[in-house]
């Protein structure tokens, strides 16, 4: 951004001259000699305290606020050729601009601009041929009127001898994308003044984006951040210490919230500190972002963010759920006394359906059959539909409530006095527990469900005792059935023989020693550990089958692959991923912990990844968020370290020819492992290359020489690591990647953009300030050189890692494989073991080559 100061200025305006006294002089010359004067003159950057109408600022001046710490004057945002005028920091070294005056409405030329403030006290910012290109709104006048930026950030106009409770006009009521202490944001409602926040479209254009930040007056005022006219991220209601959903907010004990809400104005904003600076921004990307610093400090500090995770999204889970972070990949659970209104849905992660109650209420007499069950530490639902009253204790609420048949829940108001009545009316939605903070919520529940303020069950003593007879009942059957089924399967062949815990067939070598030893997991532990293999537990499905989280007696999370008979690998491959992986240790590859051959049961017991895999991050719109650049170099550097053991470090070549997104796992830290080789190959020390009559993998990330001819190498995984660091760049997907313009995929888009010379193009647009523009044309570099038509011409993974963190001048990249303009259909085929499930997505393992 470029705060605009030069020494030299003209302007076409006899303002100008009215600020250097100069206005009888020039009336008195010929016309030729005035705009001689104009024109010719130097005149020097000037910074004022205060503006009248006898005083502009142009080109280079400033107004400065008594205390030194806002200035106002002209700026280019980055790179822009456009000029705004706005206020920003002046004592902080990131000198941020808080307020933009002509956000919409930009000057093309500097040379020309001219502020002045009129004799009734309107400010008037001046074009080209004196067009008006913003001004501040008036609704009453006043004589000698004077401009002044106050100590607070607050650029104000107002009578000579007025007071601040006169002021004309003031930037406050008209905020850009920041709020600042003392700031209002909200309604007055005697005047109809609204206050919100809205973004800035980029970094390189102030007017108004996507995305804004007020209060919304529906029901009990509560506090949003707006996709245009959708709830992106609920705030929600204030407590009289907090919004319900940023329990964190009230550990900042250096700030002192305020919210305010009378017959008069609605509003919320902080004092101002002494020498504690702080802001409320919303940025382009639609958080919601405080920042703070300390009086000549070098750079701001982020205290708080928003949306944080996937629950802060509004409405993840629907109704009568709530959302737990701390619980991923099932982040969303019903509340006690609901269902899944959905369980398919519900089992493949779509939670937007919500919960449906276990019992229905009884209408006909609701006022005697029905109570209510409280839940603790939650986040309070979204109170646009809600009812209130301020003046009422919680048990008046609870009457309230009680004595209509709709209102379908309560809650205090206000936590800090426990005074104050909150209802709702409709569906309860966006609610999500807290580890630490949240509030009391009491739903209505039948009466038969729970006592009064208790979760209960009001049993009588025969029906428990008839219930337990039918749980030992049904228990005894089961374990009859289970014990005559297990004995069944026993007398099969087994596929394996076992000794002990250690595999004892097909995997001795030449010397006689074993090949590799894993411990043998007996199927009741992991039956045990999956709560029966529960849909509760299921994670998703890919080639070689389902995929289910576990926990065993000893607390370790666990992941077990479950062979279907359906499934398109086999025990071929699941032998081979044994083998490979049995011995790898690398903290870039997925872990195996153990197998199970049963029966008719064969399972891969790994170290569970609880952020799931790559894909699931970068080609979601919303969850790709989360993934600024810094984390994506991150992965990728973690995935090349992962590559360049299997190709170098490892007591084997081995060729994973099924690397990709999905293939990708990311632990609790998102650090990046390697998974899924059951279709990997293994090189002796020397040997280069090898042909296959059966080609495995997954289009869209198969090298054209193993593709069409069924050669593989290790350059046939780094055409796939090119291929995953263009999808990791971009955030789209190669295969069915679709372009308005031309029908290639995306390596033929990032080449077209290559030749010319738009790589940034290329860039996710939810990076957002937080790219490194070298390192990005970097990595889109090294990735075109990765998927280079011939393998010759691709480097190694050892060079690639050279090239990702050093500053090595590179070859340019050749024309990338597969680089032909044709329409590829949308759908990917996928094995990941954590991939949803779908009957289009599998691993290619039956095409045999030409």
């Amino acid at each position: 951004m470029v705060w605009v100061s030069y020494s030299v200025v003209y302007s076409i305006s006899f303002r100008i001259t009215e600020r250097n006294a100069m206005t009888e002089s020039i009336e008195a010359f010929p016309m030729f000699l005035v705009y001689f004067s104009l024109f010719c003159i130097p005149v020097a950057s000037t910074t004022l305290t205060t503006m009248t109408p006898r005083t502009s600022i142009i080109e280079g001046d400033t107004l400065v606020s008594a205390d030194g710490s806002f200035e106002l004057g002209f700026f280019r945002p980055g790179k822009s050729r456009n000029y705004y005028l706005g206020i920003r920091y002046k004592k902080v070294t990131e000198k941020e601009i808080i307020w933009v005056a002509n956000r919409e409405n930009p000057l093309t030329n500097l040379h020309v601009a001219v502020l002045n403030v009129t004799r009734e006290g309107k400010l008037v910012l001046f074009g080209d041929r004196n067009s008006i290109i913003w001004s501040s709104n008036l609704s009453r006048t006043a004589t000698n009127p004077v401009v002044q930026l106050l100590d607070q950030g607050n650029l104000v106009v107002k009578g000579s001898n007025a007071t601040d409770s006169n002021i004309l006009w003031q930037s406050f009521d008209d905020p850009s994308d920041t709020l600042l202490a003392e700031m209002k944001l909200g309604r007055n409602f005697e005047t109809g003044l609204e206050r919100s926040l809205s973004c800035w479209k980029s970094p390189e254009d102030p007017s108004p984006g996507q995305f804004s930040l007020s209060i919304d007056l529906r029901g009990y005022p509560q506090l949003i951040v707006w996709d245009r006219s959708a709830v992106r991220y609920r705030l929600g209601s204030w407590n009289g210490l907090y919004f319900t959903g940023t329990p964190e907010l009230k550990q900042v004990s250096v700030l002192k919230f305020l919210f305010v809400f009378n017959k008069k104005e609605v509003y919320y904003t902080w004092e101002r500190g002494n020498s504690f600076v702080s802001r409320l921004v919303v940025n382009q990307s639609g958080f919601l972002q405080r920042f703070a610093t300390t009086e000549g400090s070098n750079h701001w500090v982020l205290l708080y963010y928003g949306p944080q995770d996937q629950c802060d999204y509004y409405s993840l889970c629907g109704a009568y759920a709530s959302c737990n972070i701390n619980k991923d990949p099932a982040l969303c659970t019903c509340l006690d006394g609901f269902l899944p209104k959905s369980p398919k849905d519900w089992s493949m992660s779509r939670w937007s359906s919500g919960c449906t109650r276990q019992f229905q209420l009884d209408n006909s007499d609701c006022k005697k059959g029905n109570n209510f069950r409280k839940y603790t530490g939650l986040k309070l639902p979204d109170t646009s539909s809600s009812l209130y009253d301020e003046s009422i204790s919680l048990t008046e609420c609870m009457e309230r409530c009680l004595r209509n048949c709709s209102c379908t829940a309560y809650a205090n108001s206000n936590i800090n006095g426990g005074i104050g009545c909150l209802l709702w009316f409709s569906d309860l939605v966006d609610m999500r527990d807290y580890s630490q903070g949240g509030q009391d919520l009491y739903i209505r529940v039948a009466k038969p469900e729970t006592d009064i303020f208790h979760g209960k069950p009001k049993t009588s003593k025969w029906k428990v005792g008839l219930g337990i007879g039918f749980v030992i009942l049904t228990a005894a059957i089961t374990g009859a059935l289970v014990i005559y089924i297990r004995s069944k399967k026993c007398r099969k062949e087994a596929n394996f023989t076992v000794t002990g815990n250690i595999w004892q067939k097909d995997y001795i070598s030449e010397d006689g020693k074993d090949e590799m030893e894993l411990p043998m997991i007996d199927l009741t532990t992991i039956t045990k550990a999956t709560d029966g293999f529960s849909r509760g537990n299921f994670l998703g499905q890919g080639g070689f089958g389902s995929v289910y989280k576990g926990k065993l007696t000893d607390g370790q999370e666990i992941a077990v692959k479950r062979l279907s008979e359906k499934s398109k690998q086999g025990l071929k491959e699941f032998k081979n991923e044994v083998i490979l992986i049995a011995k790898l240790q690398h903290r870039n590859l997925v872990k195996l912990l153990g197998c199970c051959i049963q029966g008719d049961e064969t399972m891969l017991v790994y170290e569970y990844m609880p952020n799931r895999s790559l894909d699931y991050f970068i080609f979601d719109k919303v969850r790709s968020k989360f993934l600024d650049w810094p984390m994506r170099m991150h992965l990728i550097g973690g995935i090349a370290r992962g590559l360049l053991y299997l190709h170098h470090d490892s007591r084997l070549r081995i060729i994973h020819r099924d690397l990709k997104a999905s293939n990708v796992l990311l632990d609790k830290n998102m650090n990046p492992k390697i998974s899924d080789f059951g279709l990997a190959r293994t090189f002796g020390a020397d040997q280069i290359a090898a042909n296959t009559n059966k080609v495995v993998g997954t289009y869209g990330y198969m090298a054209p020489e193993y593709a069409v001819d069924g050669l593989f190498s290790i350059k046939s995984d780094v055409f796939s690591f090119g291929v995953l660091v263009l999808e990791t760049v971009s955030g789209r997907k190669n295969r069915g990647f679709h372009h308005p313009d031309h029908y290639h995929n995306l390596l033929g888009h990032a080449w077209k953009l290559w030749m010319a010379n738009r790589p940034l193009e290329l860039t996710d647009n939810t990076l957002g300030d937080s790219c490194v523009l070298s390192e990005v044309i970097r990595c889109i570099h090294v990735s075109l050189l990765c998927v280079q038509q011939q393998p010759e011409d691709r480097p190694d993974m050892s060079s690639v890692i050279l090239m990702l963190s050093s500053e090595t001048s590179l070859p340019q990249p050749k024309k990338p494989g597969f680089f032909t303009e044709r329409n590829l259909p949308e759908a990917e085929f996928s094995s990941s073991i954590y991939e949803a499930i779908s009957t289009n997505e599998c691993t290619i393992s039956m095409l045999e080559a030409r």
